[in-house]
């Protein structure tokens, strides 16, 4: 228990500082920006109550908000995916209790099921993220453009991380 608790601490603290010092001064012609600290969301394990979830997810958001400046779009966004994680995950993988490892990753949930739920979260995470920023439809294809690329970024930097994490344990 107390082993599980530094690794996720640990990861916490190498994605948020990664976040704020690398990934948010990288924006992939003035388009995709990558969001890797969400990883640790989409990684916590599924025994987790869903207090703790949405708490540690508001957290990572919010230490990325104070870091980035950017008023509370990344705790917005970290807690409704929070909140939503566990039906995504039920929606492509019903059945729960077949799972032999409680961290969601490739090596538990299988490819296809892991790469579905993976790309449904960072497009969620994504969609709110630029909803809120733009806070309008001015201009709705760069909107668009904006969600499409960032979420095929960070979905493909995740499934990088998932295979180095997730091989470590």
């Amino acid at each position: 228990m107390t082993k599980t608790i530094i690794q996720f601490s640990i990861l916490f603290v190498v994605l948020v500082l990664l976040q704020v010092m690398v990934f948010n001064n990288i924006c992939l012609f003035n388009v995709a920006v990558p969001f890797v600290f969400i990883y640790f969301i989409v990684y916590l394990p599924l025994t987790l109550s869903v207090n703790w979830v949405l708490t540690l997810s508001f957290i990572a958001g919010l230490s990325v908000d104070i870091f980035a400046n950017t008023q509370g779009m990344n705790s917005l966004a970290c807690t409704i995916i929070a909140m939503s994680r566990h039906s995504i995950l039920h929606f492509y993988f019903p059945r729960e209790d077949e799972l032999s490892i409680p961290e969601p990753s490739i090596r538990s949930l299988g490819q296809e099921i892991y790469m579905k739920y993976l790309f449904t979260i960072v497009l969620l995470y994504c969609t709110i993220i630029f909803l809120v920023e733009a806070f309008s439809f001015f201009d709705i294809w760069r909107m668009l453009l904006r969600i499409l690329c960032s979420t095929l970024l960070t979905f493909f930097l995740l499934l990088g991380l998932d295979s180095v994490v997730s091989r470590h344990d």
